[in-house]
């Protein structure tokens, strides 16, 4: 009887392997028709890979980010292609939503398992008290053996519905759900050198990191004209993702259970950074910035170099309307975009505190007054 440890298949992508939660993105145009409508075929066999992934002797724990509303709200309402204007997008959204959600409930039911619908908006990646709601309720349907089927809340949603085809989402989501994996599913097999359509291109097999996209001609427009992503935002993803310690496949659906198995297809992005705060994450790469605050150069080093808390004696200018707890831009004084937090006051609030010491401002105005412009904990750096 041999006492040798059996050795890992050197074929077999070990990252994918060792997963043990995943989250799975899923496009438009895999999951539905040209002319619009869901294509039960094309769901019932996405969900029979996953389904044998959830069952099989290793079972990860799986979070679907699922594209799909609008388009599958196109043909019920008679629509022959996807409208431009916002209204009829996000009535599409409130069709097609239901329509999806039912179809995936039906599906992953031949397997005895249960899906739990979460939507989502760019609010819900910045704000303290929603993305931590989020965790709980996406981390309780996985301790209760539900499949969580993520999309972004469509309906409601105004400039965060050109979210990036839910790609940038998926991203996040990994990241938020301390996932080991991100799959992403398109209707190309896996990133090519140049247009996949021309002779001479070749597949590229793995990344490791922008070295290795030197001189790649990334497409943005994918075939079937149904979503809203490309394989930019896909690239995007894989860069958010991987800067956060997760690796990342990225495949055509038909080739959905080769990718959970571990087999070398589509195109490996490897992790090439540490997973961060989440919620840094979240508001560097979620968040809409509702206005902006310009900085001295005294204060600027204190952010970037220092890590430091903003205070009101740095700040030189203010910029638009917003509210306590609203993501804001930092400037520098060459107006370029430093860093990126969350605000402790209001935009009217701030001109009468700006160049003050907060203990002035306490003796003045109050203790209310003698805190930061924005923490250290909910800010984050953009650039050096």
């Amino acid at each position: 009887m041999s006492d040798q440890t059996p050795q890992p298949d050197p074929t077999l992508r070990q990252d994918v392997l060792s997963a043990r939660r995943i989250v799975v993105k899923v496009g438009s145009s895999s999951l539905t028709t040209a002319a619009g409508g869901l294509d039960a075929d094309r769901v019932d066999a996405l969900v029979d890979a996953l389904a044998k992934t959830l069952t099989g002797p290793a079972s990860p724990e799986v979070v679907l980010v699922s594209s799909g509303a609008i388009a599958a709200g196109l043909a019920p309402l008679g629509l022959a292609r996807r409208p431009g204007d916002l209204a009829r997008q996000q009535a599409a959204a409130s069709v097609g939503q239901g329509l999806l959600v039912a179809r995936y409930t039906a599906s992953f039911a031949r397997y005895g398992l249960r899906v739990g619908q979460v939507l989502l908006t760019a609010e819900d990646a910045s704000r303290r008290a929603h993305y931590r709601n989020a965790y709980r309720t996406l981390d309780q349907l996985l301790a209760m053996g539900a499949v969580p089927v993520v999309n972004e809340n469509d309906t409601v949603a105004t400039a965060e519905i050109k979210f990036g085809d839910n790609d940038r989402l998926a991203a996040l989501v990994a990241h938020l759900v301390r996932a080991d994996l991100l799959i992403l599913l398109s209707d190309v097999d896996g990133l090519y050198d140049g247009d996949p359509g021309k002779p001479g291109t070749r597949r590229i097999a793995e990344v490791r990191g922008p070295q290795d996209l030197e001189g790649v001609e990334i497409g943005s427009t994918g075939k079937a004209g149904v979503g809203t992503g490309g394989m930019v935002t896909k690239v995007e993803a894989a860069r958010i993702a991987t800067g956060a310690g997760i690796p990342v496949v990225l495949t055509a659906a038909r080739h959905a259970a080769d990718a959970l198995a571990g087999r070398p297809t589509g195109t490996l992005f490897t992790r090439t950074g540490a997973r961060t705060a989440d919620r840094l994450l979240w508001l560097a790469h979620a968040s809409s910035p509702r206005g902006a605050l310009h900085l001295d150069e005294g204060a600027v080093r204190a952010v970037v170099e220092g890590g430091k808390s903003l205070l009101p004696a740095g700040v030189t200018k203010v910029d638009g309307e917003f509210a306590a707890g609203d993501p804001v831009d930092l400037l520098a004084e060459n107006g370029h975009i430093i860093a990126r937090g969350l605000v402790n006051f209001d935009a009217r609030e701030l001109p009468r505190l700006l160049g003050r010491s907060t203990r002035d401002l306490a003796q003045e105005l109050g203790a209310a007054y003698e805190r930061e412009v924005i923490h250290r904990d909910d800010l984050v750096v953009l650039r050096g």
